[in-house]
């Protein structure tokens, strides 16, 4: 589908739309800072190489690869053996502040894959400098982050990307397509499978010696400062609460992201968090076994609806088990939206099948991605457009959507969290706003 379409032609034919795709016919071309025609290669730097940064690393060797940026010296000793090989010099470097001081003229786009913490401080320094910009989901640490890097992007008016893969796909569209089309009436609540546990109990482990190539200090980056321990480095930070985000921050821009697009979450501007069930948690780590309900009042062309969100599988209701028989297959990480006149999966297929095959296939109505969430990012850099993940309109509202559920959680089982999006606050509890921002250390402030 071609993105020059009338805005005011697009919404008058389909009720349902992301919120990138809403501005995608709104913005020019975004200004290409190193390149002079598309025909020419992208500046890029890589800030973290490992995990989900080979899928950066990858994408950046497609272009100019300028620089990579990672805290593990032995990190980088294998991407540069195993990837990089003889298909580019980049330059080294162990903390991006000093990559982006001293690279920024030869940079397009920075795309970031660190631990989660460090994801709004590497962005938001990117764009400052009128880079372009790739972050994996989650888009930041907490609420204050995701809409200060969304206020960046809007100010600077450079193109930005999350990396929610399914955000970018034709399944989510489907779906949204099908429940615009009114496949299953009013939507009436919507349960999502995360299909993680990530957190814990207790305090912190003893100190250790910090292991050898690892930059210890970069990697802290903006948290309180600690010594190190087990736990943290290279994965297992997604349960402490000073540099992951828990398994509703780390899955819920995937899973949340369905209904986010079907019901154009991103209008609602108060709603309430019900902390249903919790376990563990702790000053350190992330409460464990989370079930939270999103009470989403009604608006125009959309009923009230209550959208319910599990840590995993175990934690299944009654009422996706059954939709599970009637669908003749198990759900796994999975969203089920029941209507008052039927029920649909993330998957796009409606519930029972037979009711699938008969109902009218509904026309493509959504702009659709040009591919994977970088590639969709380098597209519209080269042709204008907005990314359909972009910070502003898509990635800061369901972040932060996704990380309003740690303030249920922190408050404790039967709490309800009345809170309202613009003033990035709770009105019926103060003392929980105490976690819409952190503190930063020196130097490392968003």
């Amino acid at each position: 589908m071609k993105r020059d379409l009338n805005r005011r032609d697009f919404l008058k034919r389909t009720a349902v739309t992301s919120g990138a795709a809403a501005v995608w016919s709104l913005r020019g071309a975004p200004t290409i800072l190193a390149a002079d025609s598309p025909n020419e290669k992208l500046g890029v730097a890589v800030i973290g190489a490992g995990g989900m940064g080979g899928y950066s690393m990858d994408c950046g060797l497609r272009e100019n690869l300028v620089a990579i940026v990672d805290v593990d010296e032995n990190t980088i000793a294998r991407t540069m053996k195993d990837k990089v090989k003889d298909q580019a010099k980049p330059k080294i470097f162990y903390d991006y502040r000093k990559m982006l001081d001293e690279c920024h003229r030869d940079l397009d786009v920075v795309l970031i894959a660190t631990p989660d913490h460090h994801h709004a401080p590497a962005a938001i320094r990117a764009i400052r400098l009128g880079k372009h910009a790739f972050a994996q989901k989650p888009l930041a640490h907490n609420i204050y982050e995701c809409y200060a890097l969304g206020k960046a992007a809007r100010e600077k008016q450079v193109c930005t990307q999350m990396g929610n893969q399914g955000y970018c796909g034709e399944g989510i569209r489907r779906v949204a397509e099908y429940v615009a089309a009114g496949a299953i009436g009013k939507v009436l609540e919507t349960h999502t499978i995360l299909g993680r546990n990530f957190g814990g109990s207790g305090g912190r482990p003893e100190s250790k010696p910090v292991p050898p190539g690892l930059h210890w200090d970069e990697w802290i980056g903006p948290a309180p400062y600690r010594d190190y321990h087990d736990g943290l480095h290279p994965f297992s930070w997604r349960s402490w609460r000073q540099f992951g985000t828990g398994t509703i921050g780390d899955m819920a821009c995937h899973h949340v992201a369905v209904p986010f697009m079907a019901l154009r979450l991103w209008e609602v501007k108060r709603f309430t968090i019900e902390c249903i069930h919790t376990t563990g948690g702790s000053e350190e780590m992330y409460p464990q076994n989370n079930v939270v309900c999103y009470h989403i009042p009604a608006r125009n062309g959309f009923a009230a609806c209550k959208c319910y969100v599990y840590d995993h599988g175990d934690l299944k209701p009654e009422v996706m088990k059954e939709a599970e028989k009637r669908a003749g297959r198990p759900f796994g990480e999975f969203t089920l939206f029941v209507g008052d006149k039927g029920m649909i999966g993330s998957d796009g297929r409606l519930i029972p099948p037979f009711e699938h095959d008969k109902f009218p296939p509904p026309e493509p109505t959504l702009p659709r991605a040009h591919g994977g969430p970088i590639e969709d990012l380098y597209w519209c850099i080269r042709n204008g457009g907005t990314p359909a993940s972009n910070f502003p309109e898509a990635a800061a509202p369901l972040t932060s959507i996704a990380l309003a559920g740690h303030l249920a959680q922190f408050a404790g089982q039967g709490s309800k969290i009345e809170w309202d999006v613009e003033k990035m606050a709770s009105t019926n509890n103060a003392e929980i706003n105490r976690y819409v921002k952190r503190e930063y250390r020196a130097g490392w402030e968003v």
